[in-house]
């Protein structure tokens, strides 16, 4: 692919040394900044559209320098602890600008290239992510081989000068879009499970990727099934070692179930205040909602705080991921009891009634996307509480 230089330029910005120091300062800066901002309250339209909307107003936070804090310097980060940028999400929310799609894959992807790519690469690939001139997918997913990520069969066979890659992952979301993707292929034999799989960060516009849009049941585009037809990989593109790609694996899905889960929280939280205005919900389901959604932000809150300390989260993530789904599922099956002729029957031209009806739908795989529910509960009862097999 062909890059550009971003640079992480100096800013202003001094690095708070709390997160409430942050949380206050981006206030201000947000303030400071309203008429800027504006542009970006509105939602809706194509999905190119409305990444390219996004991606403005993260190319406006990576030169403020918000984005780049947590993040170590010679990467285009600001330094400072990670949990700094925690509460860049929740404040744009509260006030009411939706935040950039590739926040989540920043946060899920970032931290493991940053961890086990080649020092030069992070360097080079690292700033571009957080600037929103690049968008990143995640190639984990197969047919054959969802929650059980060991059993893989994507195939790469070392060559000179790298690998090459034949097989198909499926599920894999804005791969259409994606100039990047975090790659699982199995590099050991085909029984090897997990000790024989490696991971990778390759440009998807490397020649013998074929990307198949999968349309959703809420209409959207978002997945997709990728194709790879003796795809070359350069060596240097390795995340780790040879067969190491567990730890790369381990890593993400740390992210994913954890520092993923506190940014969604935070847009649900949301969506229960449109909710409970819409005054057709009981108060005692209202409530309920409440509870979930605030066990759900202990939860993810304790993994954002571990993953920032660089401690160990091990299974305690599969917590994050089930009370996630658990939340997610009842509060769209609320709205849906509360208003039912207007989610199933209203018009999704205008109104509120075509989104209330996507998020439904949307929330219907959010016990299956990330590590089905069954699975988080079988660790959780294995790895946690030492439950027999």
């Amino acid at each position: 692919m062909t890059d550009t230089d971003v640079t992480g330029a100096a800013v202003d910005l001094e690095v708070p040394e709390t997160v409430e120091q942050a949380r206050v300062g981006f206030r201000a800066w947000m303030t400071e900044h309203g008429a800027e901002l504006e542009q970006f309250r509105r939602t809706g339209g194509e999905v190119a559209e409305i990444f390219e909307r996004l991606r403005l107003l993260q190319r406006m936070l990576f030169d403020a320098g918000w984005i780049r804090l947590g993040w170590p310097t010679e990467m285009g980060g600001l330094g400072g602890a990670p949990i700094l940028r925690s509460i860049i999400s929740e404040e744009l929310a509260a006030a009411g600008y939706p935040p950039p799609f590739s926040f989540a894959t920043q946060e899920v992807l970032g931290p493991a290239v940053a961890e086990f790519a080649r020092p030069e690469l992070a360097a080079h690939v690292l700033p571009r992510l957080l600037s929103g001139q690049e968008t990143w997918c995640q190639g984990f997913s197969e047919p054959g081989a969802g929650s059980d990520l060991a059993s893989l069969r994507l195939k790469a066979v070392a060559v000179e000068g790298g690998w090459r890659v034949s097989g198909e992952k499926i599920w894999t979301s804005w791969a259409q879009l994606a100039d990047r993707c975090v790659l699982l292929a199995r590099t050991g034999a085909v029984d090897s499970g997990h000790r024989g799989i490696s991971a990778f960060l390759l440009d998807m516009d490397t020649p013998g990727i074929t990307v198949s849009l999968l349309r959703s049941m809420n209409g959207d585009d978002e997945f997709c099934s990728l194709f790879f037809d003796n795809v070359f990989i350069p060596e240097d593109r390795l995340l780790g070692e040879p067969d190491g790609g567990w730890a790369v694996t381990m890593h993400v899905l740390a992210g994913e179930r954890g520092a993923a889960a506190w940014q969604r929280q935070i847009w649900l939280r949301s969506r229960l205040d449109d909710l409970a205005a819409t005054g057709g919900v009981d108060d005692e389901v209202l409530g309920e909602s409440y509870e979930l959604l605030m066990a759900l932000r202990v939860l993810s809150r304790r993994t954002v705080r571990a993953l920032s300390a660089g401690d160990p989260v091990g299974s305690t993530t599969s917590l994050d991921k089930l009370a996630m789904s658990t939340a997610e599922k009842f509060l769209f099956d609320a709205a849906l009891s509360g208003a039912a002729d207007e989610v199933v029957l209203g018009s999704t031209e205008t109104g509120s009634d075509g989104a209330w009806r996507n998020d439904y739908l949307y929330s219907r795989a959010s016990s299956i996307y990330g590590g089905a529910a069954e699975i988080q509960r079988n660790i959780i009862a294995e790895r946690l509480l030492g439950l027999p097999r």
